[in-house]
């Protein structure tokens, strides 16, 4: 719960609100759509050529104009990457990782990609228990002990070597261009970095972030983060990205760019080295699925969490769904007990598979399925969930999607994990390190527990959807444990109730917290968690959701980041749509 705590705490995020009006009052000032449901916010985008969504409208038509000067999707995906890392710094950049499930029409193949880092190779368990105090049963959330070595780099140059087309100079020179010339910050972005001054501040006079300068040179504007509709401009970070797109990957992992992060490190005490970025490779990894439906889901498999949505759908195809209605009691319990079940695997079994081996196959089973779902009573909320069956064991961040007109998707999700990352910012980089270390496990019995060079469990996950081989859908939504939640809720919101596209993201979320976290061995449910759900859902529901026995919340904020891209199989026709609760756009030609 590291990640969302931080969100509520820090950003005031999950305060309670009043539901929404059953009937007209007046005090619902929003227009009326002459067709389709009251509540979308949009139609969805159409376009033959090409379709990009991403959560900022800057990074959307750079990967437009990509796509328009004869860029693939791979080329325009990388660029909107970059230019997200300067433009949504609250949740991403090049200090941080990536994963990425790509359709390649010519071979009619999907691919995975793991571009996730591993942890200081010179530092041990033992070292770090002691740097941190023996008593300790977490990792700290910021500073330089939970850095691990940045993978998204690397990850564009994989994804470039297979399948891009331009020349990484032109991909990466519109984000060197807004970096040095400066961009409006929209009104999303200004929010989440309003409060890092402070947070960044306290934490850096208790000692967990070691210094906090750098931040501050390059992020804030005479002394304050920026405002809605305020230039800003990185340009370091335009040096940097111009280095990389004119030297290559080893600019970053074995060059200049290496050497300054271990220059950096060594001056503020921190255990990450030149060394452990040259050793860095990314993974091409087999995408994995279950049917839904008829659909074929696919996710990453481990050490992210993509699993967990599979794993709950698998749980919920027993359920008639549409027979329930959309967001009702029934709906809404099932969905959260599913999650339970799902979640308490997730918290034992997630690791890196270089250090842990899961029978995947039996885990996302529809016999393993048939069993976790016994366990759901519909009429009674479960306070505590154990994890599945022993024989499983055998040894903010953004979200983009772009399309072609070849037919070739992507869907490209990267992070720093906690909001802007750890806090530091090595010398006249201009970028972020990310704290995704701070997931490990410091229990020598845990799958995830920490090791030297090992990759922690991760929250960030890419998905896609086929019908009969064919592609059909490049989806995701960003916010930590909310992933796997909202896929499973995004799925069902097309296959079983019919939304389209838009409306699938705009209609009211579930968001339940409390399950056990893949970093504490033994951890457990207390109460059953907490259901948070947004003002769509009506009071006779909560109601009737608080009488089975679950704690529900209204709440603003931890219901994630949607993009998507839907292919029309016959007529080749895009259709995308962008997440009304970011700054966002959809756009097709």
């Amino acid at each position: 719960m590291k990640f969302l705590s931080f969100l509520l705490l820090f950003f005031g995020l999950g305060l309670v609100v009043s539901p929404s009006a059953e009937t007209p009052t007046g005090e619902n000032k929003g227009g009326d759509r002459v067709i389709g449901e009251p509540y979308a916010s949009r139609s969805v985008v159409l376009g033959k050529n090409g379709m990009v969504a991403t959560s900022h409208p800057l990074a959307s038509q750079i990967a437009i104009d990509i796509l328009k000067s004869g860029g693939n999707a791979v080329d325009a995906a990388i660029a909107a990457n970059a230019a997200l890392g300067l433009m949504e710094p609250t949740g991403n950049g090049i200090g941080g990782d990536l994963f990425a499930i790509v359709w390649d029409p010519y071979s009619g193949q999907l691919y995975g990609l793991n571009a996730s880092g591993r942890a200081p190779r010179g530092q041990s368990l033992k070292e770090l228990k002691k740097r941190i105090g023996e008593d300790a049963t977490e990792i700290p959330n910021f500073g330089s002990l939970s850095v691990s070595v940045p993978g998204a780099v690397d990850g564009w140059f994989e994804l470039h070597e297979k399948f891009g087309t331009k020349p990484m100079s032109e991909i990466l020179e519109p984000a060197i261009t807004y970096a040095r010339e400066g961009f409006p910050v929209t009104q999303v972005v200004a929010f989440y970095m309003s409060g890092y001054k402070e947070r960044y501040g306290r934490l850096h006079a208790t000692g967990e972030i070691e210094e906090i300068e750098n931040f501050s040179n390059t992020y804030l504007i005479d002394g304050q983060t920026p405002v809605e509709g305020q230039m800003f401009k990185n340009p370091d970070l335009a040096n940097t990205l111009e280095l990389i797109g004119r030297q290559g990957r080893d600019a970053f992992y074995k060059g200049e760019i290496a050497d300054v992060i271990d220059d950096y490190m060594k001056r503020i005490g921190g255990p990450l080295r030149k060394k452990d970025f040259s050793k860095h490779k990314s993974e091409w990894v087999e995408p994995v699925s279950v049917n839904y439906r008829g659909y074929d889901i696919y996710e990453l498999p481990l050490n992210s969490q993509g699993i967990a949505a599979l794993q709950m759908l698998n749980i919920l195809e027993g359920f008639d769904l549409a027979a329930m209605g959309l967001n009702s009691a029934d709906y809404l319990h099932v969905q959260a007990e599913a999650k339970k079940l799902a979640f308490a695997d997730r918290a034992r079994f997630y690791a890196d598979p270089e250090y842990y081996d899961v029978n995947i196959d039996y885990l996302l089973s529809k016999k393993y399925a048939a069993q976790r779902r016994e366990m759901i009573d519909m009429t009674t909320a479960a306070s505590e969930v154990d994890h599945g069956d022993p024989k499983l064991i055998e040894g903010d961040t953004i979200y983009l999607a772009i399309a072609d007109k070849d037919g070739m998707m992507v869907s490209l999700i990267q992070s720093n994990y906690r909001g802007m990352g750890s806090g530091l910012v090595p010398d006249g980089l201009g970028f972020i390190l990310q704290d995704r270390g701070a997931l490990f496990s410091l229990d020598e019995n845990h799958p995830n527990v920490y090791a030297p060079g090992k990759r922690p469990f991760h929250t960030i996950i890419p998905a896609f959807m086929m019908k009969d081989g064919v592609p059909v859908m490049s989806f995701g939504v960003m916010g930590g444990g909310m992933q796997p939640q909202a896929h499973a809720q995004i799925v069902i919101n097309l296959l079983d109730f019919g939304l389209n596209l838009q409306e699938a993201g705009d209609v009211a979320r579930y968001h339940h917290k409390g399950s056990p976290e893949p970093y504490i061995l033994d951890g457990r449910m207390t109460g059953g968690g907490i259901l948070e759900v947004e003002s769509g859902i009506s009071a006779e529901v909560v109601a009737e959701l608080r009488r089975r026995g679950h704690v529900v919340e209204y709440a603003i904020g931890p219901f994630g980041g949607y993009q998507a891209i839907w292919r029309d199989p016959e007529t080749g026709v895009y259709y995308g749509a962008s997440e009304m609760r970011k700054d966002g756009a959809a756009i097709g030609y």
